[in-house]
């Protein structure tokens, strides 16, 4: 089958179409005939060597999948031969097939292209598993996201507004701010324009927010400390910005923080399977009725996923950029 193969290593890694043998499902597996794929940053990483798959997954890159199911497992009884789905990978999505446990699949609704649902599974399950699950964020309350134009923001907005909750963004850009509030968001902060921290309590009237989702990681953690409410959370999800800062432990203690580290590509198959069977229960009629949809920014051939990395190490896009596997 056709697959994206890694040349060369670190910084100079490059993505080249190419060969890789197809996968045979196990018990509980399908197999997917793959139509389109997404970049998620966490491929940037793994493609320079970074963040390598957990033990048994596929060394191939690709997070989440969408297409046609072509074959089962001798205990597959949930999706038969020919339905649409889309899943959630611990890796294997940039090629032309992909096995995964039937946990971590989801019917893809009546309406939603490939492309579109492509972009769903990676970070719609990645923010329903921390805002909703672990943050376990309320109607009413606030959250701070940072990225708002990224696939992680966009799918942050529109999960929260569709939950009734407030939600503040950081971005980039003019442009990424106008259409974070077009999308829903209460605020979008440009960050190039000075710290987010005292614009955040006064639009919570000096309160702070509930939850801090956080990618950006050492940097921020201090003004996310001043700038979470009193019992606030502040969840960790990403290290883009570094890994390593002085953290004031009195103000944890004195204002009953929380600050929790969260990933979901080396959860087990049964936590997988849980989340994704909450996020179907709360969100998947609004999924189905196609009030809740992705954002897609841009959907490129396979052949070009170098193109595709490089639009999303350049903050470009707005949104998820998609990989068309096959028509």
């Amino acid at each position: 089958m056709k697959a994206i193969e890694v040349i060369g290593e670190g910084k100079e890694a490059r993505l080249e179409l190419g060969e890789a043998p197809t996968p045979k499902p196990e018990a509980r597996e399908l197999r997917i005939a793959v139509t389109a794929s997404a970049v998620n940053r966490a491929d940037l990483l793994q493609r320079r060597g970074l963040y390598p798959p957990p033990p048994g997954a596929s060394s191939v890159l690709g997070l989440e999948c969408a297409g046609v199911v072509e074959e089962v497992g001798s205990e597959v009884r949930r999706y038969p031969l020919g339905a649409r789905v889309m899943a959630l990978l611990a890796g294997g999505g940039y090629a032309e097939q992909v096995v995964v446990h039937e946990g971590s699949v989801l019917p893809i609704p009546d309406g939603m292209s490939f492309e579109e649902a492509a972009a769903v599974p990676e970070t719609f399950l990645t923010c329903y598993l921390n805002l909703f699950r672990i943050g376990a964020v309320r109607e009413g309350q606030w959250v701070l996201v940072h990225g708002g134009g990224s696939g992680i923001g966009t799918s942050a907005i529109r999960l929260l507004r569709a939950a009734g909750v407030h939600v503040i963004v950081t971005c980039g850009s003019l442009e990424k701010v106008e259409r974070c509030r077009e999308l829903g968001a209460d605020a979008a902060l440009n960050y190039r324009e000075g710290p987010f921290a005292p614009e955040v309590l006064e639009l919570t009237r000096g309160e702070g927010v509930d939850l801090v989702l956080d990618s950006i990681g050492a940097p921020y953690l201090e003004p996310h400390l001043r700038c979470l409410r009193v019992g606030g959370s502040l969840i960790l999800i990403g290290l883009m910005g570094g890994a390593k800062a002085e953290i004031n432990l009195g103000m944890l203690l004195a204002r009953r923080l929380s600050l929790i580290g969260s990933t979901l590509r080396a959860r087990s198959v049964d936590e997988k399977a849980a989340i994704v069977h909450g996020f179907l229960e709360r969100f998947g009629e609004a999924l189905r009725s196609g009030t809740l949809q992705p954002v897609v920014d841009r959907v490129l051939s396979l052949a070009s996923a170098q193109e595709a990395h490089d639009v999303v190490e350049r903050s470009e896009h707005f949104g998820k950029v998609v990989l068309r596997v096959r028509d």
